[in-house]
């Protein structure tokens, strides 16, 4: 038994059309089979919400089921031919993801008269390194898309000659069908919804106007960008079919995970490896920093494993700002190890003459914890 279209969409069947197309975007959003790769059931339901709401934002379909239910879309009824919405036909799958997925990626594909359609945007990945997020560069890219037919300028007619009307829906792409008491608005089959048609087309781009060619661009990296950051270049996409505007090429950057530094917005960390002794009566040493300067760290005498120097404005620049980071050098110590017998008569000698004061930590740890357990049992 189908279910209720109403349901499906989690709405009340008052609900007016504002708030069906609002249900329909979060639940297309959620159930898209891009989100959801390799899942039958997520598929299964976007098919069903696709179907529910290209039923009840049509007056006529809604009137319908309001009255018959499901009834009045079987054995011929006004719903047949729409399937599950992925077919051609008002409202197709092609529409339902530009409307929803459109707007985040700056528009989908738009047809206008004449049979122009909006290319489709382009992504591109690049990788960079931190050095290259921290100081900006200057890229070059190759694309492989489709530009403009330089033959036919677009049009994709041979020269001399031009897009004719179509002579099946008179130039609108689309066509009334009366089915019943209804009239169905598809797209025009001969024309494919463009409402042109081309009886002679360019030798070059096959009346596409457009072909295939990799092209070279200039990228900005502003210094200071972020992993995962979106980098939008307006017209840089695919060429519009016949004529039609280009679509956006979007850059998707990624950073290198660095050998020695780690990245927590502005701020930098680097995790620095000290010997015992160093760490027990103090010292220095020196690290060299992203802009390629070296920084002196000065270690106090006693300093513990997991402290933290701060080195102020040291770390990455604010993208878009003047501001900048810190880094943080985070101590680790080294147990020594593959020990000489004079080391280990030394270190040996070293415990024997060792005081609480000298290890207060370890000494209070363990004190406490035998309290807290001889507590536990009395």
């Amino acid at each position: 038994m189908k279910r209720d279209l109403y349901e499906t969409l989690g709405v009340q069947k008052n609900a007016d059309e504002k708030e069906l197309k609002s249900a329909f975007r979060k639940l297309a959003m959620k159930y898209h089979p891009d989100r959801n790769p390799g899942d039958q059931e997520a598929e299964k339901s976007f098919k069903e919400i696709n179907e529910a709401y290209e039923t009840l934002k049509d007056p006529q379909k809604r009137a319908a089921y309001d009255r018959y239910g499901h009834a009045a879309f079987e054995h011929g009824g006004m719903g047949a031919g729409f399937g599950n919405g992925f077919a051609g036909g008002a409202g197709g799958f092609s529409d339902i993801f530009e409307d929803i997925f459109g707007e985040m990626m700056g528009g989908g594909r738009r047809r206008s008269a004449g049979g122009r359609e909006r290319g489709a945007d382009l992504r591109y990945n690049m990788e960079i390194t931190l050095e290259e997020a921290f100081s900006g560069k200057t890229a070059q890219i190759r694309v492989p898309t489709s530009v403009t037919c330089d033959v036919c300028t677009g049009t994709g007619a041979k020269p001399g000659t031009s897009p004719k009307t179509c002579g099946t829906c008179q130039g609108s792409g689309r066509i009334r069908a009366a089915q019943g008491f209804f009239s169905i608005e598809r797209t025009c089959p001969t024309c494919g919804g463009r409402g042109q048609t081309i009886t002679d087309p360019c030798g070059k781009c096959h009346g596409q106007g457009r072909v295939m060619e990799e092209r070279t661009l200039s990228v900005n990296i502003p210094a200071g960008i972020e992993d995962g950051t979106r980098i939008r270049l307006s017209g840089e996409g695919e060429a519009g079919l016949r004529g039609g505007p280009a679509g956006d090429l979007y850059i998707f950057l990624s950073v290198k995970p660095h050998e020695f530094y780690q990245r927590d917005g502005a701020d930098l960390y680097c995790s620095v490896p000290i010997s015992m002794t160093t760490a027990a009566l103090g010292g220095k040493f020196d690290v060299t920093t992203l802009d390629g300067t070296k920084s002196r760290v000065t270690v106090p005498e006693g300093t513990q494993a997991g402290k933290q120097f701060r080195l102020k404005g040291k770390g990455m620049p604010v993208l878009r700002s003047n501001q900048t980071g810190d880094l943080y050098i985070q101590i680790q110590i080294e147990t020594p190890q593959k020990l000489t017998k004079r080391q280990r008569e030394l270190l040996q000698e070293f415990e024997q003459i060792s005081s609480k004061e000298n290890n207060p930590e370890s000494t209070g740890f363990f004190a406490r914890m035998k309290d807290f357990f001889d507590t536990l049992s009395d």
